[in-house]
């Protein structure tokens, strides 16, 4: 293929992509105010309760059989060891800039994670959909193209809450931030009835904060806070110490978050899809519930417009500037867009090597993308 031919084909969707963006910071501004803090945020809540699940389980019911998950084994592998990597090079970051306690965390997670859940969903059905796109039939791209995008977001998702979110969470609640604590408001939060005895215990942990020191509304991942408000004591049903024990473990594991919608969706996806029965009844045009998973995947497609506006006008924030350090802003782009990508070809040029890989090259771009993608906009 013409080189010129193949980077117009790559960059077609990177415009798609930067207008929709555009219309977002467009819509956010403050003279025309459609996507302002509170209309990001109830969109917010209905792409990762809603359209996100929807889209991840049509497209893994659609495409994921038992043999093609076995195909995809090593999908899991490299989304871990793109999270490893990130985290050494965050880790060699903060020693190199020495940059300050209350944003380490913010480091560690924007170098591990990556936009591991919005951007593969938007960029590869674009280049499915372009004309000259190297990797075939459009219609079948697209549904592959998805499916390896669903997947890569599901398994995103878990490191994200299992690994990533606890690295940030302890870094927010550290004795040793140099953020303000309860015992250093400002006088009068007495006064008005608020005390560090009654007030809730709420740990947040912002991953880029669009502003410094506090956590804007609006990101495009949702972020949930550990609120603990004093209550009376209860009568305890069983010995408290038991209690108590259980309820670290829980809290250790963090299985709620675990297992936010995306996962949910992700499980029906494969159940669907791997069981035989259930897919003779919801997938192909003579399925007798083929309407159900038509539903599901038309309601999902409007994940992927939508999270863009999102992004976009989440991007408004950073315009007006930004508190974070030039080094380590630089930093973070270096580890994102030099090294852990240099660092992906290797590795994907290898497991070719070794036999590791399926001949899909679509299913290889998706593999080098996970290395390739910017820093997570927020958790």
């Amino acid at each position: 293929m013409d080189i010129w031919k193949l980077f117009f084909v790559a960059l077609m969707p990177v415009l798609k992509v930067l207008l929709l963006t555009a219309v977002g910071v467009f819509l956010a501004i403050e003279r025309v105010g459609i996507l302002g803090a509170d209309a990001r945020n109830h969109l917010n809540n209905l792409v990762f309760y809603a359209l996100n699940p929807a889209l991840v389980g049509s497209s893994l019911a659609k495409f994921v059989t038992l043999r093609s998950l076995l195909e995809l084994w090593f999908m899991p592998l490299n989304v871990l060891l793109t999270f490893i990597i990130g985290s050494v090079l965050g880790w060699l970051l903060i020693k190199i800039t020495n940059a300050p306690k209350r944003m380490r965390g913010m480091i560690l997670g924007s170098c591990a994670a990556g936009n591991l859940g919005a951007i593969p969903l938007i960029l590869i059905p674009a280049v499915c959909k372009e004309k000259g796109s190297p990797f075939g039939d459009s219609n079948a791209c697209n549904t592959r193209g998805l499916a390896y995008a669903s997947l890569s977001m599901a398994i995103g998702a878990m490191y994200l809450w299992s690994y990533v979110y606890h690295i940030v969470r302890v870094y927010s609640s550290s004795k040793d931030s140099d953020e303000p604590k309860l015992d250093e408001l400002p006088e009068g939060a007495e006064s008005a009835g608020e005390t560090t005895e009654n007030l809730p215990k709420c740990r947040t942990a912002p991953l880029l904060p669009l502003k410094e020191p506090s956590l804007e509304e609006g990101h495009m991942e949702h972020l949930e806070l550990d609120c603990v408000v004093p209550q009376e004591k209860a009568k305890e049903p069983f010995p408290s110490n038991v209690k108590q024990g259980f309820q670290k473990v829980i809290k250790k594991l963090n299985l709620r978050r675990l297992f936010s919608p995306i996962i949910y969706g992700a499980i029906v996806g494969f159940i669907i899809g791997v069981v035989p029965p259930f897919q003779k009844a919801f997938i192909g045009d003579n399925a007798p519930l083929h309407v159900v998973e038509d539903s599901a995947y038309f309601l999902g497609e409007s994940a992927i417009p939508s999270v863009t506006l999102i992004m976009g006008a989440n991007l408004l924030e950073g315009l007006k500037g930004s508190k974070v350090p030039v080094m380590v802003i630089i930093g973070i782009v270096a580890v994102r867009y030099i090294i852990l990508p240099i660092s992906g070809a290797l590795i994907i040029k290898y497991a070719i090597r070794f036999g590791l890989l399926h001949s899909d090259p679509l299913y290889r771009f998706v593999l080098l993308l996970q290395f390739a993608l910017p820093p997570a906009i927020g958790i």
